[in-house]
């Protein structure tokens, strides 16, 4: 099995310290209407639930609202190009991701944040949902289970498309504020891959879970640690790493795509969630620099 991610204490540290603080910042918008109070679906956003990368639509979003220029927009796609091309993540784009995500809403408050995500959720995403996937977490709802979104994007955007779906609840990344204003950095690292894997671990202690009788889908081999947590794993819209290792292991393989190349080749792809991010607050940063002069 490849190894994506060349852990240190410091790392494992970070990634503990983001799944507890997403932990943490959850709570359940919804009730069960058949209580099975041990159990849970948990599901990734980009690529499983929604087509394409919620912070590409976000992004947009920012865009048409001139919060963000679309020059910086094209700059930061073509950017995912030569990073999707090699198909998955490396050290150094989480590094990048973690040091520079959410700093283009530095300075911003959580209110503001939270009145463009739900606009531009509107605007931009909700004719983008999976209805596959969303089928499929329904009928965890419909068994009277807790369904929550586990995803690298902002917990105040995951918040709102968990909300907007009537879904349990999200477990996102957590950024730091002071005053009810962003400070730019975020709690531990981006919560993504051993990260969401820790979450899942601590929403589990807080909420009773029994983790062998919880289910977890995701479209990303990078997702391995969450899928792995759990007793039923199931791999949605699979990249081609993951889809090998659903076969392996007699995973549920489901796949709503109409044709597989046109995701693998769509931008951005969930496998660039951190560079994504990454992305976006350089674009941001660029573009004040140039204003500065």
């Amino acid at each position: 099995m490849r190894r994506l991610w060349p852990w240190t204490d410091d790392d494992e540290v970070a990634d503990e310290l983001a799944g507890e603080a997403a932990a943490a910042a959850a709570s359940p918008e919804t009730e069960p209407v058949v209580p099975d109070p041990n159990a849970a679906a948990f599901f990734d956003v980009d690529n499983t639930l929604i087509r394409g990368a919620s912070i590409y639509h976000f992004a947009r979003g920012l865009a048409a609202r001139k919060l963000f220029t679309f020059r910086d927009l094209a700059m930061f796609a073509l950017g995912q190009v030569s990073f999707r091309v090699r198909g998955a993540e490396n050290a150094e784009h989480i590094s990048t991701a973690r040091e520079a995500a959410l700093a283009f809403v530095a300075g911003r408050s959580v209110e503001e944040l939270v009145s463009l995500c739900e606009e531009i959720y509107d605007d931009k995403m909700a004719d983008r949902i999976w209805h596959g996937t969303r089928s499929l977490a329904l009928k965890h709802l419909d068994a009277g289970q807790q369904v929550w979104l586990v995803t690298a994007t902002p917990v105040e955007l995951a918040r709102i498309i968990s909300h907007r779906l009537g879904l349990t609840g999200a477990l996102g990344t957590v950024a730091e504020t002071e005053n009810g204003v962003y400070t730019g950095r975020l709690v531990g690292h981006l919560l993504h891959g051993p990260a969401k894997a820790g979450a899942v671990r601590a929403l589990a202690r807080k909420e009773g879970l029994d983790l062998s009788r919880c289910s977890a889908y995701s479209d990303s081999y990078n997702d391995l640690p969450m899928l792995t947590t759990v007793g039923h794993p199931h791999a949605v819209n699979p990249d081609g790493d993951l889809r090998e290792h659903a076969r392996e292991h007699g995973w549920p393989i489901h796949d709503f795509r109409t044709g597989r190349k046109v995701t693998m080749v769509a931008l951005p792809a969930a496998a660039g969630t951190g560079a994504l991010v990454g992305g976006v607050a350089a674009g941001v940063a660029l573009r004040r620099h140039h204003r500065g002069r």
